[in-house]
């Protein structure tokens, strides 16, 4: 009688491991062979500094504040926090069958290497190229066939939807920041609604961004292996992985925007520093 409190105990230890040894694959281990951990290291430093130059380029704050605003920033993001909610996501949304599929083309050769260019052209550092030689790449590759399959990448992607989404809710996020510290007393709605009618032109604008980015990061890569590479994104294994992906890190992403706005409401308002 004394043992049998240890039954249950190993019962349940059992049919974990019984349960890990029948599953065909696991989110995790697909994500690590994808270069999406690898890029989610990267997003609080991204995020951080991307709102910062947003706002010393408005000219409507301080550098100082604008640094004091970025440093909130990356503190509030957590690359494994993101990556835990893709891979909760991965695991409850994707099938094995699913899961599978796609770790099978991230193990394959012509992947490994899109993977490695993808991971690359992440580094905040390379946006400064990208941007240097966008008129050279645009010029090189006017015409081609690479040129020609950028849509087809896009949609795919969903880069330009998913960026305009997550640059307009991080905006929206700050309005009341920024209204803080300025003379303009326009409440939460109609910043919302002013940034929300500015969607078409920064889809314009993002698109020519992601656009120069693709011709970047890709650039090595033959237009028979983006071939491959469309073909597995428009898979229905690769639009289930790409979506999940893409709508994981815009809700980790955009989440934490409101409490980033009020964190830094009460940093720039009066109250907190005019020392009453």
């Amino acid at each position: 009688m004394k043992r049998f409190p240890l039954i249950k105990p190993l019962l349940v230890t059992a049919m974990l491991f019984a349960g890990a040894a029948q599953a065909a694959t696991d989110a995790r281990q697909v994500l690590e062979v994808s270069p999406v951990d690898d890029i989610v290291a990267r997003y609080p430093a991204m995020m951080s500094q991307g709102i910062r130059d947003g706002l010393k380029r408005t000219g409507q704050l301080p550098p100082m504040v604008a640094d004091t605003i970025g440093n909130v920033v990356s503190s509030s993001f957590s690359a494994a926090d993101i990556e835990q909610q893709i891979i909760t996501d991965l695991q409850n949304e994707l099938t094995d069958a699913q899961l599978e599929a796609v770790q099978g083309w991230y193990e394959t050769p012509v992947a490994k290497k899109i993977s490695a260019a993808e991971i690359a052209a992440s580094a905040p550092s390379a946006w400064q190229q990208i941007q240097a030689r966008a008129p050279e790449l645009k010029s090189k590759y006017e015409g081609s066939r690479k040129a020609e399959m950028f849509d087809r990448f896009d949609s795919a992607s969903r880069a330009t939807e998913s960026a305009v989404d997550t640059t307009i809710a991080v905006q929206i996020g700050l309005a009341t920041a920024m209204a803080a510290f300025s003379s303009d007393s326009a409440n939460y709605d109609q910043l919302r609604q002013r940034i929300e009618s500015q969607r078409s032109v920064l889809s314009g604008v993002v698109g020519q961004q992601v656009y120069d980015s693709y011709l970047h990061t890709y650039e090595n890569i033959s237009a028979q292996e983006m071939d491959l590479y469309l073909g597995f994104l428009e898979s229905p294994a690769g639009a289930a992985f790409s979506k999940v992906v893409t709508n994981s890190i815009q809700q980790a992403i955009t989440d934490p925007i409101e409490s980033i706005g009020k964190q830094v409401s009460r940093f720039l308002s009066p109250e907190s520093s005019g020392g009453q």
